[in-house]
């Protein structure tokens, strides 16, 4: 089945939303889910609040987590049968994402999702591959990127802290963990808020503390979900379980709070020009009459993304060195013979034409797009493994 649909559809699979709650976090209800829908899980697993796109990555939620929750399935556009992402990447190896990441990685070492939270998320840090091998796990680089059109509001709080203020030392940092039962362990008086700017980005390297913003977030990263919560009370008196502070952690170090200082990268947290060094804006990487192409993500050199607008009555044809998974956000009109079109509202289980996955071979060869509308652009974003053909574009591109 899978090399019938790769050969059907010329290299590019059709992917189905792959919805993922989580039970500490509420939805601020802007990804296009049908509003009955965000506790269709029931209450103990939580709102749906993510969207992942692309993903062969397992979505931890706790021991009552599906095997295939976060997982994203190809659906086969004559029969609708589905089948997993990841199975298909393992069967089709470097025909699918190119001999470098293949080779490298033996997989589809990435993932993006829009995450949509009504509040802010606690500080926290997502561990790097010493700290994470511990648990059997992989280091999660990431970055953020708040596209306009899922952010018609700005939620309860559109503001995010980074690291940790250069005045205070690991000891600061310490004494809050150590305060974490005792109510508002104060670690975000620690550190600094930026206010979010629709249509820029952050790069979110391991090992340092973030606590995410209100905005709709789409985040690509890399095949991941290692992460433990440093605050104890949110914005809103929300209250974060001591169990998510050592989430991630080996069993013979809970309790040692000098192994959650030692999982902080205490340079990137206390950089003194953090903003200069981790924050992005659309860098333009080709354009012409009919379409822009936009880096968006390029400060990392693991994972990336752009932003392709095509404008309206035009068709292109793009070639890309790399395997690429794609969500149109804006506009219709056709995709290699598939259908592209952006939903309005989306029922939970239900398949929808923005979502594709498209491999190295078709990649190469180029994808053709129309956009059938004499009005409205077409607006897709691009999640990419980076491999040393995209590192180099994306440095050409910032040194213009």
């Amino acid at each position: 089945m899978i090399e019938k649909v790769y050969e059907s559809g010329r290299g590019i699979f059709h992917l189905a939303p792959a919805w993922v709650p989580r039970a500490f976090c509420r939805p601020g209800k802007r990804i296009k889910l049908h509003p009955d829908d965000y506790y269709i899980l029931g209450l103990e697993r939580g709102g749906i609040d993510e969207r992942w796109f692309a993903s062969t990555t397992h979505a931890y939620n706790g021991p009552n987590t599906p095997d295939d929750e976060g997982l994203s399935y190809v659906v086969d556009p004559n029969t609708g049968e589905k089948f997993l992402l990841k199975d298909a990447i393992n069967f089709l190896g470097a025909k699918a994402v190119g001999d470098e990441i293949w080779q490298k990685y033996k997989a589809w070492p990435m993932y993006s999702k829009f995450f949509d939270n009504a509040g802010p998320l606690p500080h926290h840090v997502h561990h790097n591959d010493q700290f994470a091998g511990r648990v059997g796990q992989s280091g999660k680089p990431e970055m953020y990127f708040f596209p306009s059109q899922v952010n018609n509001h700005g939620g309860e709080f559109p503001f995010t802290f980074f690291g940790i203020d250069s005045q205070h030392t690991k000891e600061d940092v310490k004494q809050a963990l150590m305060n974490f039962n005792k109510g508002d362990n104060l670690l975000l008086d620690l550190a600094a808020a930026y206010k979010l700017t629709l249509d820029t980005g952050w790069d979110v390297p391991p090992g340092v503390l973030h606590a995410p913003g209100s905005l709709c977030t789409y985040e690509p990263q890399f095949a991941s979900d290692v992460y433990a919560m440093y605050q104890s009370v949110l914005y809103g008196g929300h209250c974060v379980s001591e169990d998510l502070l050592w989430n991630c952690c080996p069993k013979d170090e809970i309790g040692n709070y000098e192994y959650l200082i030692d999982v902080l990268d205490w340079e990137l947290n206390t950089d003194k020009e953090f903003m200069k060094n981790r924050f992005m804006i659309p860098i333009t990487a080709t354009s012409a009459p009919e379409y822009l192409d936009e880096w968006i993500c390029y400060k990392s050199d693991v994972v990336c993304a752009k932003r392709l607008t095509i404008y309206p009555n035009q068709t292109v044809t793009f070639k890309d060195d790399a395997a690429y998974g794609m969500i149109c956000l804006q506009g219709h009109g056709s995709l290699e013979g598939y259908k592209l079109e952006t939903p309005t509202l989306i029922r939970y289980g239900q398949v929808t034409n923005d979502e594709f996955f498209v491999t190295y071979e078709a990649a190469k060869n180029g994808v053709s797009i129309t956009n059938q509308s004499d009005s409205e652009d077409i607006v897709i974003l691009k999640h990419y493994a980076v491999n040393n053909n995209l590192l180099k574009s994306m440095q050409n591109a910032r040194r213009k």
